[in-house]
């Protein structure tokens, strides 16, 4: 069946999908790495995109920006298209002051003051955790690709652009540790728990907020190849 937001037909989407928030960067994605890609929905132009990876079947979808969005086309995804797997695959603003621009960072938690749970399902505790299992996958294929990362709690934040400072940096980075920042993953991992689904993010540091650095957005849509080779195979590991 399709959605309000997903124009798909059953059986198009596959068990795992890769999830980038931009949906120029979910069409760089299946046109760079996957092969006999087709383009199974455009609704509102977020891009979904079908192929093969390595002969096994992998799907790619926008997201959109913010807990909100990526809420409806995960919910959606698990919910009525019985995927399994759902590989977020996005940028992060740096706190670790030992952060590069480029650095990659697995989330093994995401903390967040959303209301997002709480309004879904009424749940409202703040941390949420990905699959340990396709965690397990992330890390092997870090490690057989040769590339580096870290790995930690994320902050999932509700403001890109945010004028209160009653819990500040200092909070995330000293009290709760916290590697980098981002919008989307603590929704997603929300959902894949609601519904017995499995999740992950890994992400690209673009830029930081405590090393003044930042990458351009032609960069964010395609140059991040490190992290998308990375949630490929282990998007098809077994």
């Amino acid at each position: 069946m399709s959605t309000p937001h997903n124009s798909a037909k059953p059986g198009q989407i596959a068990k795992t999908v890769l999830m980038p928030g931009d949906p120029l960067r979910a069409k760089f994605i299946a046109e760079t790495f996957l092969e006999n890609t087709e383009l199974v929905s455009s609704v509102r132009n977020v891009y979904a995109y079908t192929g093969t990876y390595k002969g096994k079947p992998v799907s790619v979808m926008a997201s959109g920006m913010g807990m909100p969005s990526i809420g409806i086309y995960s919910y959606e995804l698990y919910r009525f298209y019985d995927v399994d797997n759902i590989i977020r695959v996005g940028s992060a603003g740096g706190y670790d002051k030992d952060l590069a621009l480029y650095d990659i960072v697995i989330a093994d938690s995401a903390y967040s003051d959303s209301s997002y749970a709480a309004k879904q399902n009424g749940d409202i505790r703040k941390i949420r955790f990905p699959s340990e299992e396709l965690n397990k996958r992330l890390f092997a294929a870090a490690d057989s690709l040769g590339i580096p990362f870290r790995s930690g709690m994320i902050h999932s934040s509700d403001c890109f652009y945010s004028e209160d400072n009653t819990a500040g940096l200092e909070y995330y980075l000293d009290v709760l540790h916290c590697l980098c920042t981002e919008m989307e993953s603590f929704a997603l991992f929300h959902n894949a728990e609601l519904l017995g689904k499995k999740a992950a993010c890994i992400l690209t540091i673009s830029d930081s907020v405590t090393n003044d650095v930042q990458t351009t957005p032609q960069e964010r849509e395609t140059a991040f190849t490190n992290m998308m080779k990375i949630a490929l195979e282990a998007a098809i590991a077994e």
